[in-house]
């Protein structure tokens, strides 16, 4: 007795007939196509056995039927782009959708690497440096007038340069006596502290930070023998080329202030009226 050949689903005998294994299971035409072909996205018919199923992301399409969206023409083994779901070939996707290069003004390709910048695009190899016209690419610039810059053409160009080291001060920097610095270069001229941000003074055209401008430069006063500085509404008293803080302007024997009184000395030695009656 001849062993049974049918269908898996029918059970159709698929003697002398084409079928199609799915999971080594046969099926004979009518019913793969019924249970399992792909629908057409264009048509909405069966992708029969006898024809090419072509799928692009879960998708599938006719061979016939796979073609741009607005001009129809086939897009069967020819590059094409995807918006809002229609598929449409590169000239009628760059008509609608691509940008255009801000160098050349001509269309951006889908695919094409392209350069993005507050809302221009370049071609990549359109965005290059004004000033040297090498590739700018993904390394660092600076736009200047309309025009962009690499780094190094941009410090040549526009940038200042520090008076002490003489290089371009790309970012920062601060002004003294109208001649810019590095923010690290203006310094002490002694110690070499940073005088950016703080409280400094200068003589002879040199900056000084207080402290070492008092040690250097101010007067010691004659109580406590520390700098007077005079800076920041410091107040003191003078008498015969001798200088007192405020604060150590007091009588030597009864330590009372003598600011705005009247007072004796007796050598090196400044006294209240009642300390000083019996000199």
């Amino acid at each position: 007795m001849t062993e049974r050949f049918d269908c898996h689903h029918c059970e159709g005998s698929l003697f002398g007939k084409k079928y199609i294994l799915r999971e080594e299971s046969p099926y004979c035409v009518a019913c793969f196509e019924a249970l399992y072909a792909s629908t057409c996205e264009e048509c909405g018919k069966p992708i029969g056995c006898d024809c090419k199923d072509l799928s692009y992301k879960d998708r599938h399409w006719h061979e016939a039927c796979f073609h741009c969206s607005r001009c129809k023409s086939s897009l069967v083994d020819k590059p094409f782009a995807a918006k809002e779901d229609q598929l449409l070939c590169t000239d009628c996707y760059s008509h609608e959708y691509s940008s255009k290069c801000q160098e050349c003004r001509k269309t951006i390709m889908p695919g094409t690497r392209k350069m993005e910048y507050k809302g221009s695009s370049w071609h990549e190899t359109c965005f290059i440096c004004h000033r040297c016209q090498q590739p700018i690419g993904t390394k660092s610039f600076i736009p200047k007038d309309g025009q962009n810059f690499c780094v190094p053409c941009y410090e040549k160009q526009y940038a200042l340069q520090c008076v002490q080291c003489k290089k371009p001060i790309t970012t920062g920097g601060v002004t003294y006596r109208e001649q810019p610095w590095h923010r690290e270069c203006f310094v002490c001229t002694a110690c070499k502290k940073p005088l950016s941000g703080q409280c400094f003074t200068s003589r002879d055209e040199f900056a000084y930070c207080l402290n070492c401008f008092c040690d250097l430069y101010a007067k010691k006063c004659a109580g406590c023998t520390n700098p007077i500085s005079g800076l920041g509404g410091t107040k003191y008293i003078s008498f015969e080329e001798r200088q007192w803080h405020n604060d150590c302007f007091n009588c030597k024997k009864c330590s009372l202030s003598l600011v705005g009184r009247g007072f004796l000395t007796e050598r090196d030695d400044i006294l209240c009226p009642d300390c000083g009656k019996d000199i």
